[in-house]
């Protein structure tokens, strides 16, 4: 059990931040993922929610979680479209062969936003934000970058490297001098990245509980109604539980000994996560789209709850995706 809470929440609370900070953490998740790569395991959702402290402790050390997307490497290649918008490297959206280098692109995305509190793509629409990913189009901007190192955004640029032949492993990545603690500057920086984190990432309790409600009601509506179309007596709605996943006792699946999920490394389970409410501009991460006839057939509703703030980043299979660039 992990019970640290959630990276963005520790960041929150500390109330002093540097680069130095973020990579300390950013060195953990490393080893994890080098970890897991060593034994043939691709994580495939790599993301700042997936990322939990193992104890309150100050010194508490980083866990991993959330293995439903991750794979075993058979023959090192992959090809099913999956992950969180956002995140996802470039390869994946393009629709083609890919390997566990996907997760070290994740780590390029979540190393950008411990430094700035705001994600590199961001945009209106889903198809516009795919299109940024696919070019690796991102940029420091002034004056959030301004104090940031030069070291710090090589790291990046190796992390986020639109080619995955030249893009630096999780071994690799250990290696460089801005994780091994030589260049990232100490440098106070909480005031700009905790700002951002909560206009792009944080929402309110009470905005969360408004549309964890208006959720069920439009759920438990178009059950109804699909019942009525099909001259049926309606049945009871299906059983709506909210339930909460950043208690103390929430489950932390560890690195050596987790169980890896069936189906070609899909989410077998036949829950719905329903996301508390859309993004601010920056952080616009689509969350998988359920059509009624889903949620129908679906049995159990989950309305996730986390204690502190609602970070809105779904996972999505994205095999519907069809890019529209050609490479």
């Amino acid at each position: 059990y992990c019970s640290g809470g959630e990276l963005f929440d520790r960041i929150l609370d500390r109330g002093t931040y540097s680069e130095k900070d973020a990579s300390l953490v950013i060195r953990q998740v490393l080893e994890g993922v080098n970890y897991l790569h060593n034994n043939g395991i691709v994580h495939r959702d790599l993301k700042p929610e997936n990322l939990l402290y193992y104890s309150q402790d100050d010194n508490s050390k980083i866990m991993i979680s959330d293995f439903g997307l991750s794979k075993m490497e058979d023959n090192g290649i992959m090809s099913t479209a999956c992950g969180t918008p956002g995140y996802v490297a470039p390869e994946v959206l393009a629709q083609k062969p890919y390997s566990k280098i996907v997760d070290c692109w994740s780590v390029g995305v979540i190393t950008y936003i411990l430094l700035c509190g705001y994600p590199p793509f961001y945009e209106e629409s889903e198809t516009r934000l795919f299109s940024k990913i696919m070019k690796a189009q991102y940029e420091f901007d002034s004056p959030f970058w301004d104090d940031i190192s030069e070291s710090a955004k090589d790291f990046i640029r190796n992390m986020m490297q639109k080619n995955p032949k030249l893009r630096c492993t999780a071994e690799q990545a250990l290696r460089h001098p801005w994780i091994m603690g030589n260049t990232a500057r100490s440098q106070d920086i909480y005031h700009s990245v905790s700002m951002q984190i909560q206009k792009n990432f944080a929402k309110s309790k009470w905005k969360q509980a408004f549309n964890a409600t208006v959720a069920i009601n439009h759920m438990k509506r178009l059950h109804l109604a699909h019942c009525v179309k099909q001259s049926q007596t309606p049945p009871q709605p299906p059983d709506i539980k909210v339930t909460s996943t950043s208690s103390p006792k929430a489950e932390c699946k560890n690195l050596a000994s987790d169980n890896l999920e069936a189906n070609n490394g899909l989410p077998s389970s036949g829950h719905i996560n329903v996301p508390a409410g859309p993004t601010d501009v920056k952080g616009q991460y689509m969350s998988l789209k359920v059509s009624p006839r889903e949620i129908t057939h679906a049995g159990t509703l989950t309305v996730v709850k986390k204690s502190k703030h609602v970070y809105l980043s779904e996972p999505a299979n994205l095999n519907g995706y069809r890019p529209s660039l050609s490479h």
